[in-house]
């Protein structure tokens, strides 16, 4: 039998893998209870869902940061000899209309004052954020990140 200590390190452990599925779940379903049609009120709540999930996961957060997310927008990685950005196809201005790097399609403006439907389909956000996070990061965005980074659009008018 393994002695007294163990026993409470392994349950400490249960209680935080535990949490975080908690957080996690109360994330999700959060997300998906925002109205249907969520404009910039819609984007508010979500960035401060994200917050509050960042927060959850690493106490020492300070918060939802639009500089942090504007930072976050504008920063360069090298990809297949190429320097891109969010700014690459959304441009410096996310209240102008964008254009893709490859395609050259047209991108409709992120900054919800601009585009009022931009946040309207939350799960096309999540979507969004995923595939660009990794095709930009080659991982997921955090929710930080992604809170900050909403934070910032939403300063955008």
């Amino acid at each position: 039998m393994l002695p007294t200590i163990y026993n409470f390190s392994f349950i400490y452990l249960g209680v935080l893998t535990m949490r975080k599925i908690t957080y996690t779940l109360f994330l999700a379903l959060g997300i998906t209870s925002l109205p249907v049609v969520a404009d910039i009120a819609g984007a508010q709540q979500l960035a401060i869902k994200y917050g509050a999930f960042a927060k959850n996961i690493d106490p020492a957060s300070k918060g939802l940061s639009a500089d942090a997310g504007r930072a976050f927008y504008i920063r360069e990685i090298t990809i297949k000899g190429k320097q891109v950005s969010c700014s690459s196809c959304h441009t410096d201005n996310p209240a102008g209309t964008g254009k893709h790097m490859v395609t050259k399609k047209n991108i409709l403006p992120l900054a919800p004052a601009a585009n009022a439907k931009r946040f309207s389909n939350l799960d096309k956000v999540e979507k969004n954020f995923k595939k660009h996070c990794e095709d930009i990061l080659g991982r997921d965005c955090t929710a930080q990140e992604k809170g900050d980074v909403i934070t910032y659009l939403l300063s955008v008018k």
